[in-house]
């Protein structure tokens, strides 16, 4: 049932607005760019990336159980789910892959509520700040973290 090198992108609310929402704090690059230039990164280091996208806390878990035995490995921007999803952080710890959370802007400098992940705790790595730099230094970690295996 195992696919190799396969990598699931979860990208959660509001990101679907990228390239829209507040470009003085996400850029004006949009989520349809983020994955197509993923898809070519991952692809030169012989990995297959998986996108997913959804508004929704439940689809998001959803998916992450539904993909678990046939990826390598989860990069996922939770968006505002990050600060209050437990159920996420449960999800992404019931998984046996690496995950990378990435955040475009640099939560900890943003408000307070924002400053806290609740599900950094369970995953391999968090890469904030770096804009969409973020998710091919996830995608670079995830490929590194599986050739160390």
């Amino acid at each position: 049932m195992f696919t190799k090198n396969r990598v699931l992108i979860i990208n959660g609310p509001n990101l679907n607005l990228l390239g829209e929402r507040e470009p003085e704090i996400y850029g004006t690059t949009t989520l349809k760019s983020i994955n197509k230039q993923l898809f070519l990164h991952l692809k030169k280091k012989g990995y297959k990336a998986v996108f997913f996208q959804s508004n929704h806390e439940g689809r998001i878990i959803d998916i992450i159980h539904k993909k678990r035995k046939t990826i390598n490995g989860i990069i996922i921007n939770p968006g505002a789910l990050t600060h209050y999803s437990y159920a996420l952080r449960d999800a992404i710890s019931a998984v046996n892959v690496p995950v990378v959370e990435v955040h475009i802007s640099d939560i900890a400098g943003r408000e307070d509520f924002r400053k806290i992940s609740v599900i950094k705790p369970v995953c391999t790595a968090q890469i904030t700040g770096k804009g969409i730099n973020g998710y091919f230094e996830a995608a670079d970690l995830i490929v590194e973290f599986e050739s160390d295996i």
